[in-house]
């Protein structure tokens, strides 16, 4: 059996020294404030990240450089004879197509998962992606079982504000202002890919409702038959305002009661484009062997 070394970012959710007792490698996500650049979990922390975003800094996201993507996978390859890197969706960032590009002059021993997923489902890939090493697969059987089921997870979210939707270009600024005098809130869904609407209502209270209705439908239907045989796992995020978020998962429990419920801080590359107050419910199926 070959050594598999594993890679993820930051956006996993997974800081460095979680990272160290899975065993895995994490690389920390570039970010530019005021044109400086600063890594997610090194030298920038969550806490620095929201004073400066509630404080209208100017904040950028970026991808890692491809010397030090190169320069990990080379370190590792003295090591193990195979590496699978799993970032974050290729409908979120362009750093997944980097990768791809980049592994192609690996002969193969570099295997870059794109199964389209991020923070906490990203965190639940990286964890099957361990048992199947375990269990003895290959980087290219497990890079096939991630992408075969890169599908099988889901989101919600709602935020707090409209005030960064309307700066990403997401929505209009009269739009927002409508919004933000009404009191309406995004309900926002990760199905893959991208961060597309779901549903618009009157308050965060309310908001609440519609994604663990949202969620409980998942479970029912799309993925009853993975949640009978206890193969789905149940996830909870926030940005910032991890106080409201207990009490958030505590709904989720009450809701799906018997399931051990993962909660993350949301990756600040999403962080950035909702904003500070944001709410997640999320769920995916973990790979049995």
């Amino acid at each position: 059996m070959g050594k598999i070394a594993i890679v993820t970012d930051s956006n996993s959710g997974i800081t460095q020294e979680q990272g160290r007792e899975l065993g895995i490698s994490v690389i920390p996500m570039p970010f530019y404030i005021n044109e400086t650049m600063y890594l997610e979990g090194i030298t920038l922390s969550q806490e620095d990240f929201y004073e400066r975003l509630m404080s209208d800094e100017t904040i950028s996201t970026s991808q890692p450089s491809p010397a030090e993507v190169c320069g990990l996978w080379d370190s590792l390859l003295s090591k193990y004879d195979e590496v699978v890197h799993i970032p974050m969706s290729s409908g979120l960032s362009a750093s997944c197509a980097t990768a791809m590009g980049l592994a192609q002059d690996y002969d193969g021993k570099v295997q870059v998962v794109d199964n389209q997923r991020i923070s906490v489902t990203q965190r639940q890939s990286v964890l099957d992606a361990i048992t199947l090493s375990e269990a003895g697969r290959s980087a290219a059987e497990i890079k096939k079982v991630l992408e075969d089921e890169k599908l099988e997870s889901s989101i919600y979210i709602t935020l707090e504000t409209l005030k960064y939707l309307k700066k990403g270009g997401r929505i209009t600024p009269a739009a927002a202002a409508i919004g933000t005098v009404l009191n309406l809130k995004p309900v926002l869904q990760i199905q893959g890919e991208k961060l597309d609407a779901y549903s618009k209502v009157r308050g965060k209270k309310q908001a609440k409702r519609v994604m663990l209705k949202a969620m409980q439908e998942d479970f029912e239907k799309r993925f009853a038959s993975y949640a009978e045989k206890g193969q789905m796992c149940l996830q909870a995020a926030y940005t910032g305002n991890r106080q409201e978020a207990e009490e958030f998962k505590k709904e989720i429990q009450e809701l799906f009661p018997g399931y051990d419920i993962h909660m993350d801080p949301l990756s600040l590359s999403v962080a950035c484009h909702i904003g500070q107050g944001a709410l997640a419910v999320a769920c995916s199926k973990k790979v049995t062997v």
